[in-house]
């Protein structure tokens, strides 16, 4: 399996988390790992994942097959 088909499988399974624990661990893991010179504030992490949330909820998403479809016309 390649980057770009791990990468998209993981947005997928972090739109399904329903429970915030876990939600809260995966996020403190990346935040620990993050090396950017400019990496998001608490606030706009949480924005994000609201908007996120939001977005799953009204159905505004794409799964991995559909992405990976609409891909080969970049």
């Amino acid at each position: 399996m390649d980057l770009k088909t791990r990468k998209l499988g993981l947005i997928e399974y972090l739109l399904h988390i329903t429970d915030e624990k876990v939600f809260d661990k995966i996020e403190a893991l990346i935040k620990s790992d993050y090396t950017a010179e400019d990496p998001f504030t608490q606030e706009e992490m949480i924005a994000r994942a609201l908007k996120a949330e939001e977005d799953y909820n009204a159905g505004r998403y794409l799964t991995t097959e559909e992405l990976e479809e609409e891909m080969k016309n970049w």
